[in-house]
């Protein structure tokens, strides 16, 4: 085993994704991960790549447009290198309306969206019929159509990203020693680390729960109702996701919170009442302090660096993320949004 120009510690999504980025800029990578490739929430079952509503726009909203849009020629190529499907699809999302007052903002945001998404994607508002016999309860009889969101399989994404990485030279090993710059991609375990290091808490895990379903229908858009997503994937699976808990026991255990889960998306969909259950699915998930992604060099280790904290966005925001990373490991270019910054989930120095 040679030297690498860069080893990154961690095999999910984040770990990956910044891997392939830095191979496409000439360098050669080195993945260690004693667990193997998308062993923790990246190797999840949901796959959302769902966008913020188009309204009181900021930074981080046109950094996820901007990856978003990435994503439809980004995750086509990683299949077309790797050989391996990612389940990649933009195919839009349906969000049922339940009131007046939400339909009203629904209808400003239609407008919104022509300017802030640069005529690159729409969110319409739609009568329940068009969308046939895929469309979720809805009291007002009205749908959002948005054409920005997009679905992934978490764990095919990762094995496509894998085997993308390992075609090109690099490898993906579950030890070894440490050479050239070092990234740490590590996830909640990472989040954990450096937080018992400086005596401070810079994120935590939360845990999710989903459920897999056999059901056929893989050109379909994805549903978001009741804040359940709804997302047919390309293989004849359908998964429900996802429960949000902060405090917890059994990190990769489902309970009852899975099956009022389940109960909740038949009650939107009455037609995934007979559907066959494939696999319940638990894991935890990466939160940063901010709730934004960590990117940057860690303060405490002069030329290390962190790329950690996705949560519930970072398959949708990880391409243009892992571009951003490898400016600056690379090339010395800080071009890190200031909410992704490091040291803002850092503890404020004292003014003494």
């Amino acid at each position: 085993m040679g030297s690498a120009d860069i080893t990154i510690y961690g095999a999910g999504a984040f770990g990956l994704s910044a891997a392939y980025e830095a191979q496409t800029r000439g360098a050669k990578v080195r993945i260690i991960d004693p667990n193997g490739v998308g062993f923790g929430s990246s190797g999840g079952i949901v796959g959302a790549l769902a966008p913020h509503t188009p309204e009181r726009w900021e930074p981080a909203k046109e950094f996820q447009l901007e990856s978003l849009l990435m994503s439809r020629t980004h995750w086509p190529h990683i299949e077309q290198v790797s050989g391996v499907s990612t389940g990649y699809g933009n195919l839009g999302r349906l969000q049922a309306i339940p009131n007046d007052h939400q339909l009203e903002l629904a209808h400003l945001r239609t407008g919104a969206a022509k300017t802030l998404w640069k005529g690159l994607a729409e969110w319409r508002v739609v009568p329940v019929s068009d969308a046939q016999n895929w469309a979720p309860q809805s009291p007002t009889g009205w749908l959002v159509h948005d054409t920005l969101s997009a679905r992934i399989n978490p764990a095919r994404a990762c094995a496509a990203l894998a085997e993308a990485i390992i075609r090109q030279g690099g490898e993906i090993v579950t030890d070894a020693a440490p050479s050239g710059k070092i990234v740490h991609a590590t996830g909640v375990w990472g989040l954990e680390e450096m937080s018992a290091r400086i005596k401070h808490e810079v994120g935590n895990g939360v845990k999710g729960q989903a459920i897999l379903l056999e059901y056929d229908l893989p050109n379909a858009p994805q549903i978001f109702t009741g804040g359940i997503h709804i997302i047919p994937h390309h293989d004849g699976t359908l998964a429900i996701g996802s429960t949000s808990e902060r405090y917890y026991d059994a990190p990769q255990d489902t309970d009852a919170l899975a099956d009022d889960l389940l109960a909740r998306a038949i009650k939107a969909m009455p037609q995934l009442a007979h559907a066959r259950v494939l696999k319940r699915w638990a894991g935890v998930r990466p939160r940063a302090a901010t709730r934004a992604p960590m990117v940057g060099e860690d303060p405490y280790r002069r030329g290390e660096f962190v790329f950690n904290g996705g949560f519930k966005i970072g398959f949708g925001i990880v391409p243009l993320a892992a571009q951003k990373l490898m400016d600056l490991v690379l090339e010395d270019r800080d071009t890190i949004p200031e909410d992704f910054k490091v040291e803002r989930s850092l503890p404020t120095p004292s003014a003494d």
